[in-house]
């Protein structure tokens, strides 16, 4: 079931997300959101951090698919010096 409520942005551009909102979706103090916008659609996405297995499976695809693609660790240090501008 959907929850609908409206807001108003402030003169700093904040807007608060309603109590029936938050509660619903249990969105705390200090949660991110990743923000889409296009024509007049803004959309708010909450993130959290991936907890630590599902981190250790990402790190794993990743290294999987660098020795698919054959990178070295030097190619990843040198990408890194080149982005950094060193």
């Amino acid at each position: 079931m959907n929850t609908f409520s409206t807001t108003r942005m402030s003169s700093k551009g904040q807007i608060v997300i309603p109590d029936i909102v938050r509660k619903r979706l249990n969105l705390q103090a200090g949660t991110q959101f990743i923000v889409m916008g296009e024509d007049d659609v803004v959309i708010l996405k909450a993130i959290e951090m991936p907890n630590r297995q599902a981190f250790d499976k990402l790190i794993e695809e990743a290294r999987q698919q660098a020795k698919m693609a054959g990178l070295k660790r030097k190619d990843i240090a040198d990408a890194v010096s080149k982005a950094r501008g060193r």
